[in-house]
């Protein structure tokens, strides 16, 4: 699911136009003029950017002969639509955006975690969907703030003709939210954990907790990067997601220092988040567990009417090559 984070930043300082130049630099050039560089997409968060933390610290790409050039995004189709102009090699996103992939604009090398971090929020003294019907609701559409919030009309018998629907980036839900220009939001923390600070008396109306349901985040790489690469860059997710779980107070100190929070921040942060080895995934992964959690994903893309057809997961989950990658 897509996260966000608003965060403190050393560049503020810096000219606009030498901001510009940072970023285009950073994610500049083609995939196929370096095949030892790695230009990796990431969002602000616990799930997002640990491994890329993990990895860096570990010198787990120099070990693969690998160099990787990271970048923050809002979310995770922005990330997308990078990968499809060959503008980023690989990134992450949540469930909220599988249907992306699902729809053949990249592919899933490797499956993150499984995140309960997405809410409805309302207003103090809005404390169901139907105290927001006819309210002004933000949303980052095509994010898993979209996702939770269509879970949530729909079990409540409403549609998005019930709420005045707002599309709006992750960073200006938290400045409209928290000076009551909209009076509910499909969100996610840790984001909302920045609204509380100024609006205490919020209303968690809906939670992806309740649902009972799978929420895999994933890792995704463009369509046109060559499997070579994907197998390397599979390896060092694998690596380091074995250290984020068998070292999780270190994770947290190394993503908090990464995303420049505090590491109470980045506990709490990770709280919403289930972690597997990845044993455990392969097996999944293997068993056709993965392929469910994928598939019941597609059948609420499909009820949403984002995708046309619920996607074998097959065409774009790489499950072969993760497993293989995995045994070597």
């Amino acid at each position: 699911m897509p996260r966000s984070r608003i965060r403190r930043t050393t560049l503020t300082a810096l000219p606009a136009a030498l901001m510009l130049s940072l970023s285009v630099t950073a994610c500049s050039g083609s995939a196929s003029e370096d095949d030892n560089t790695v230009r990796f997409g990431y969002i602000a968060d616990y799930n997002g950017a640990s491994l890329l933390a993990i990895a860096e610290k570990q010198g787990l790409w120099k070990k693969a002969d690998l160099t990787a050039k990271v970048k923050s995004f809002n979310n995770g189709p922005v990330q997308i639509q990078a990968l499809s102009a060959d503008s980023l090699d690989y990134g992450y996103i949540g469930p909220g955006a599988m249907w992306l992939p699902a729809s053949g604009k990249s592919k899933v090398i490797a499956i993150d975690t499984l995140t309960y971090a997405d809410r409805v929020i309302g207003q103090p003294g809005m404390k169901s969907m139907k105290d927001l019907k006819g309210k002004r609701v933000g949303v980052p559409e095509g994010t898993s703030g979209d996702m939770i919030l269509n879970i949530a009309l729909a079990k409540a018998g409403m549609t998005t003709k019930d709420i005045t629907k707002v599309n709006m980036d992750p960073s200006t839900i938290v400045s409209a939210f928290s000076s009551g220009k909209i009076d509910g939001a499909g969100f996610f923390y840790p984001a909302i954990d920045t609204i509380k600070k100024k609006v205490p008396g919020l209303h968690e109306i809906a939670s992806t907790k309740d649902t009972k349901d799978s929420f895999p985040t994933a890792f995704v790489a463009g369509n046109k990067v060559p499997e070579a690469k994907n197998k390397k860059v599979i390896k060092v997710l694998q690596q380091a997601n074995d250290w984020r779980q068998e070292h999780p107070e270190e994770t947290i100190a190394l993503t908090a220092k990464m995303l420049q929070v505090t590491e109470a921040q980045a506990k709490a942060d990770a709280s919403h988040v289930e972690t597997l080895s990845t044993k455990d995934l392969v097996d999944k992964t293997r068993s056709g567990e993965v392929d469910t959690w994928l598939k019941e994903l597609g059948d609420f893309f499909v009820r949403n009417k984002q995708l046309d057809d619920n996607t074998d997961p097959g065409k774009y989950y790489v499950a072969d090559l993760y497993s293989e990658t995995y045994a070597k």
